[in-house]
């Protein structure tokens, strides 16, 4: 396999711009290993060589494929890592997502070289059986498409081989901030496409975008084009705070105070189309010092720690709400409701279902904010209930309208069945569960004994 890759890779060489050619194939190869002068980079033929080795070395960790192909028509690699033994988690239940792109401006180097960075990372965690990172691949699936400027980065330049400025060309209000090269339209460029293309195909459920460049040491959310902060601003400003108080000093703000207004970018589509939480991880420019020689791992390790705190906990970047008490009276229907998640969720609903899955009864529309527990009523008739039914909680991942709706079932043990003093029945614990039926039946059997013996 890698006789055949070498080969492929030689014939690919002798097609790249003189520029490109130039580098020291030796020296590239071995990025990011020994320290190394930043302004040495990574060249598209000696990732292609190093993610070909990885997937072939790494099968259990490591799946590769291609989100389409540059304008020159090199591959967009994305490296997949996950525990591909399991379709699921351990617990059987799905698996989080994560999408990471680099390398959009050709000449930013340590973006791109955070990207390979953070996959490299969790393959070597992986082997050497770090538990932290055993458990996030376990758990979460992570999709790094390294470079998607091939074309740029092999000739050192920001733009495409069109003279193009990809994180200009996504259809998310597409030219409407002073800019330059935004192309002549929304994906007119067959990198963005492709990005597009991937994130609309195979992460849609990504709770964590991460879009990595370089120039200014900062992290950047949404919006771009506006100064105001986006809906799931308490999410943002959670993970702000928190990353502040765990982990670093990096600044975390709305990219359009934070740098400038900038429209059709990565980031403000993958968050207002796509309904992601994203962000525009900034290293700052220092790869351009000469004669700075440092280890990458060590160059970027602030860095790692922050994509670590990100991934890691990639579990609390949506709302979770969880049903902890549901109770039922003849007029009346209450339910408790906690969100162990750091987003707000809106247009929520509780609902019951037939036993054909026929909607029986959907409540008012409810919000509930991050981090918080919430007491609902309902005005409710409860003679439609279906006693072979179950209750569904439908609700939005976060406040963007973009954002996935999930739908989840109520546990059946915490729904309550609580009826009138008429009906001889005070308390039910589980909505028509067996024991309810039990205990109603040895209630009503003792009302007719007293009842006996008092005409005796």
């Amino acid at each position: 396999m890698r006789t055949a890759v070498g080969l492929v890779i030689c014939l690919l060489l002798a097609g790249l711009p003189t520029a490109a050619a130039q580098y020291d194939p030796t020296r590239t190869h071995a990025w990011p290993g020994e320290p190394i002068d930043n302004h040495v980079h990574l060249t598209w033929a000696s990732l292609t060589l190093d993610v070909n080795n990885w997937a072939e070395d790494h099968p259990d960790v490591v799946s590769l494929t291609s989100a389409g192909t540059s304008t020159l028509g090199k591959t967009l690699w994305v490296v997949r890592l996950s525990d591909w033994s399991m379709e699921t988690k351990p617990n059987g239940s799905a698996k989080e997502i994560v999408y990471i792109d680099g390398g959009h401006h050709g000449n930013e180097y340590l973006g791109t070289a955070l990207a390979y960075l953070t996959a490299k990372t969790y393959i070597n965690g992986w082997t050497a059986g770090d538990e932290a990172i055993v458990e996030t691949l376990q758990n979460t699936e992570l999709h790094i498409l390294i470079m998607l400027n091939p074309d740029g980065n092999d000739i050192d330049t920001r733009w495409n081989i069109n003279q193009v400025d990809l994180n200009r060309n996504y259809d998310h209000y597409w030219n409407t901030c002073p800019t330059t090269q935004p192309g002549s339209s929304a994906f007119s460029e067959s990198e963005t496409a492709s990005n597009s293309a991937y994130m609309n195909t195979h992460v849609t459920d990504a709770d964590l975008y991460v879009t990595m460049h370089t120039g200014v040491w900062i992290m950047l959310y949404p919006w771009g084009k506006w100064p105001e902060q986006p809906p799931d601003w308490e999410l943002f400003h959670f993970i702000r705070d928190d990353v502040h108080e765990q982990v670093s000093p990096i600044p975390i703000q709305n990219a359009n105070q934070g740098l400038y207004p900038n429209c059709g970018t990565s980031r403000d589509y993958g968050y207002g189309v796509m309904g992601f939480p994203t962000f525009t991880f900034e290293t700052d420019d220092e790869q351009f010092v000469p004669g700075s020689f440092e280890a990458l791992e060590d160059r970027l390790g602030e860095e790692m720690d922050v994509m670590h705190y990100l991934i890691e906990n990639v579990w609390f970047w949506r709302a979770r709400l969880s049903v902890d008490a549901l109770e039922v009276s003849e007029d009346r229907i209450t339910a408790t409701v906690h969100n162990l998640g750091h987003a707000s969720t809106a247009n929520a609903t509780l609902q019951h279902l037939d036993e054909e899955g026929n909607v029986r009864w959907t409540s008012p529309l409810f919000n509930v904010n991050a981090t918080n527990s919430t007491t609902l009523s309902f005005d409710a008739n409860p003679t439609w209930i279906d006693p072979d039914g179950h209750w569904n909680l439908n609700y939005q991942k976060r406040v963007i309208n973009a954002a996935t709706w999930v739908n989840e079932t109520v546990e059946d043990d915490l729904v309550v069945l609580v009826e009138s003093e008429e009906a001889g029945l005070l308390l039910g614990t589980g909505l028509f569960h067996p024991m309810t039926s039990l205990l109603g039946m040895v209630l009503i059997g003792w009302g007719r004994g007293r009842r006996q013996d008092a005409t005796v």
